[in-house]
């Protein structure tokens, strides 16, 4: 046997050796919280580490380890120290990012809590954190390693876990995605209220595709965390409560904008409970809500939209989907012209081979005249322009959508396939 091909065997011995290493081979069945403080302003931005906690399992997929869900603003990757080989990637978006294009980033430095959840590994291992702008450059990087022997790991979640009762059970953690829908202003008298709440916004999100049919592939878990206040804050009528996760609206000014920043306190209340996705109900009739990828979705449980509302932000924090809407000519400073956003369901045209182009006929117009046929309004593809804020210059798939109008009784097909896939993904099937 001459050396080429003992070299080939060698190469697809050790190809092999990659494929076959399963999850139980790196991780043992517990949860690494990481606890990251983003911090800085508009020209620069620095990641630094807060906190190591264990959980009691691990709730998140087992395959395709090495692979991210979608691009997001920002990505983790999990290093075995001794090989230097990647056991982990996943990806997000948050509330920090955002904040740098705003205008109040060009004259102050902020902090921002941001909490992620990886498997924990069986050995030394050490974890890159990399935030990304608008062009998809690395503003931030940040490094660290991670002893699982390590005594000052905190263990929470092992003993008096917040009271919770499933709405949804299709199977264990390891086949199914889990999502935790949180009270948030909700008094321990009001809990009962808040289950019929989180049992309207599951129902609400399982009657939209690609959700519905592929329904036995969730858990839904509602996880009573009670606040000391009935409601939340609304800093512009000079209201502020004590809740469970300290949310309020008018985020960056924004007076529909509801978001929270205490997130190490959000994960303490889901300690000890299987959780991959969060869901967080607020109780109000205040219009508003927000939703981050791969972070949490906040929404208004008791307006008259709530239930649409719920489901679209639910396209933003499982799926990264992106706003269709628009209401100026300006380019929006999260969206650049020159850059193909990362987000499946608009496109700047710029590489637009990796969006939907493969589910339009090659004549298609761009952009694509808005649909008048009811029957059509959405579900036509097309490259209508308006999307991501901006109307000039950003292309969405349908005149209209879930992630559209609160008036849209669907997600276009765009946005369905782009669910789907990450519902694929997670549960490899």
């Amino acid at each position: 046997m001459n050396r080429f091909n003992l070299g080939i065997i060698f190469l697809f011995a050790s190809i092999n050796q990659g494929i076959s290493q399963s999850f139980n081979d790196l991780f043992s069945n517990r949860t690494l919280r990481v606890d990251y403080i983003f911090s800085g302003n508009h020209e620069k931005q620095s990641v630094t580490l807060d906190e190591l906690v264990s959980l009691p399992q691990w709730a998140g997929r087992r395959h395709s380890l090495n692979q991210l869900p979608v691009e997001g603003n920002g990505q983790i990757t999990m290093y075995d120290k001794a090989s230097g080989k990647v056991i982990y990637r996943t990806s997000f978006s948050s509330l920090f990012q955002e904040w740098i294009c705003e205008e109040e980033a060009k004259q102050v430095t902020r902090s921002f809590e941001n909490t992620f959840l990886v498997p924990f590994p069986l050995k030394p291992a050490s974890i890159t954190i990399e935030l990304k702008d608008a062009y998809r450059r690395t503003t931030a990087s940040f490094t660290h390693e991670v002893d699982p022997k390590d005594i000052l790991i905190h263990r929470k979640g092992e003993q008096g876990t917040t009271p919770h009762r499933y709405l949804l059970q299709n199977g264990s953690s390891k086949d199914c995605i889990d999502i935790a829908i949180m009270a948030e202003g909700y008094t321990d008298q009001e809990m009962e209220l808040f289950y019929k709440d989180a049992q309207a916004a599951c129902d609400a999100i399982f009657a939209h595709e690609p959700f519905k049919e592929l329904k036995e592939r969730f858990n839904v878990i509602a996880v009573g965390s009670p606040s000391a206040d009935s409601g939340v804050s609304i800093p512009r009528n000079g209201e502020w409560k004590s809740t469970a996760v300290n949310s309020h609206f008018d985020t960056f000014y924004s007076d529909r904008y509801l978001t929270t920043r205490s997130v190490k306190k959000m994960h303490d209340w889901l300690a000890g409970i299987p959780y991959e996705h969060i869901v967080i109900l607020a109780n109000t009739n205040t219009y508003g809500g927000g939703g981050i990828y791969n972070s949490y979705l906040l929404t208004t449980a008791h307006h008259d939209m709530f239930r649409p509302v719920v489901v679209h932000e639910f396209g933003h924090s499982f799926a990264g989907l992106a706003d269709e809407y628009a209401y100026t000519d300006e380019p929006s400073a999260m969206y650049p012209y020159s850059i193909e956003p990362w987000e499946q369901n608009i496109t700047t045209l710029v590489d637009f081979e990796s969006k939907w182009q493969d589910m339009i006929p090659s004549d298609t117009p761009i952009p694509t005249q808005p649909e008048k046929d009811l029957k059509k309004l959405y579900t036509q593809i097309g490259v209508y322009e308006g999307g991501g804020y901006s109307l000039k210059g950003i292309y969405r798939p349908a005149t209209e959508c879930r992630m559209k109008i609160n008036e849209a009784p669907q997600f276009c097909p765009v946005c369905q396939r782009a669910l789907k896939n990450i519902i694929y993904f997670y549960t490899n099937k």
